[in-house]
């Protein structure tokens, strides 16, 4: 069985789906529409952009969203998932690319979604740190030992946790996790403190964009950041979509019911490998490869 994944923020490169745009009339016709629907020339800032310009929030999540979504929508019959799974803002990407969402709400979502985080972000100092080398339990323990807000936020595969919160917190974190014997406790050019509860100002804005959203019958299960689990309800889906951004990205959970549910192969659709090299990590005997054209 094939599962499609779709990479989350930081998986942009300047240049990013021109080769797309520059090769398919397809990709040129949403490329145009997403330029319409946010109001800026957005393929400008991808196929041209500088990194720093590419980093804005506002435009990263619109850009990977773009990138991902048009890449599998110019796969045509190539593109054949019996199950997607989306990293944080993946999600989106996969709920438009198994037909949960269009393409113009999957995108109208993702931008509301970046300028909901950026305001949060603004009220609260915070940001995130990479920890390595040691089990979840031990980094959820130190977290929750550690006086201020700082949680566990990306179970990106064994032995690498994102965890996020106040800047005070997370410092403090970061030399616990260290001293309970982490290899690396590094804190992440990040503008806040994403799937932690400082993200609720964000969630309550962008919870009624998603109530006000039609979400269908998806053409194969998501396995979503929230449950871990297959998912087809439309309400369900909604209902772990809204809570996604105060919640951590459960991704070796969701990788490994994927497996167990069947999954053979794992194709990469949008920017970077950095999800396949996770699957490898999650299960090294997984078959992966980047989605071309």
């Amino acid at each position: 069985m094939k599962a499609y994944i779709f990479p989350g923020q930081g998986a942009q490169f300047t240049g990013m789906g021109k080769d797309l745009y520059e090769n398919s009339s397809k990709a040129k016709e949403l490329f145009h529409q997403a330029n319409e629907i946010l109001g800026f020339d957005i393929t400008k800032i991808m196929f041209e952009g500088t990194p720093d310009e590419l980093k804005e929030t506002k435009v990263t999540q619109p850009a990977i969203f773009l990138h991902s979504t048009i890449l599998a929508e110019v796969m045509g019959s190539n593109f054949q998932p019996d199950m997607v799974a989306g990293h944080s803002l993946g999600e989106i990407s996969a709920l438009v690319a198994n037909r949960t969402l269009a393409f113009s709400d999957g995108l109208q979502l993702v931008y509301k979604r970046a300028l909901a985080m950026q305001h949060a972000c603004e009220l609260t100092p915070s940001t995130m740190a990479a920890v390595l080398g040691l089990e979840d339990h031990l980094v959820e323990e130190i977290c929750a030992n550690t006086p201020g807000i700082v949680v566990a936020a990306n179970y990106n595969c064994p032995g690498q946790l994102v965890i996020s919160g106040d800047v005070d917190a997370v410092g403090k974190a970061c030399e616990s996790l260290k001293e309970a014997g982490a290899r690396r406790a590094l804190i992440l050019p990040v503008g806040g403190a994403f799937h932690s509860p400082l993200m609720e100002p964000a969630r309550e804005e962008l919870a009624a964009a998603i109530e006000a959203t039609q979400f269908t019958e998806p053409a194969c299960p998501i396995y979503q950041n929230v449950s871990t689990f297959a998912v087809t309800n439309p309400s369900e889906i909604k209902e772990n979509l809204i809570f996604q951004l105060t919640a951590p990205v459960k991704w070796t959970q969701s990788i490994q019911n994927m497996i167990k549910d069947g999954a053979t192969k794992f194709i990469e659709v949008g920017p970077g490998n950095v999800l396949q090299g996770l699957v490898k990590k999650i299960d090294s005997s997984m078959e992966t490869e980047k989605a071309e054209v």
